[in-house]
C-alpha cells in the first residue's frame, strides 16, 4: 500500500512541474507581446510628434471615413434601385 501512495505523489508532483513549466511558457510569451505593444505605442507617439508624420495618419484616417462612407451610400442607392 506505501508504494501507490508514494507513487501518487510522485505522479502528482510530476504533473505540477510540467504544469509549472508549461504556464512560465505562456508568462514568457504575454510578457513578450506586452513588451512588443508598449514599444509600438511609444514609437506611435513619437511619430505624432512629427507634425508630417500627424497630418499623414490624419489623412489616411479621412480618406478611411470618405472611403466607408462612399461605400454606405453605393449599398442605399442599391437597396433604392431594387425597389424601383
Amino acid at each position: 500500500m506505501g508504494n501507490k501512495v508514494k507513487e501518487f505523489f510522485k505522479d502528482a508532483f510530476e504533473d505540477m512541474k510540467e504544469s509549472a513549466k508549461a504556464q512560465h511558457e505562456v508568462d514568457k510569451a504575454n510578457f513578450a507581446a506586452t513588451k512588443a505593444e508598449s514599444k509600438a505605442q511609444w514609437e506611435e507617439a513619437k511619430a505624432m510628434s512629427k507634425p508630417d508624420t500627424r497630418k499623414a495618419m490624419m489623412q489616411k484616417q479621412r480618406d478611411e471615413q470618405i472611403e466607408a462612407a462612399n461605400k454606405r451610400i453605393e449599398e442605399a442607392n442599391k437597396r433604392i434601385d431594387s425597389l424601383k
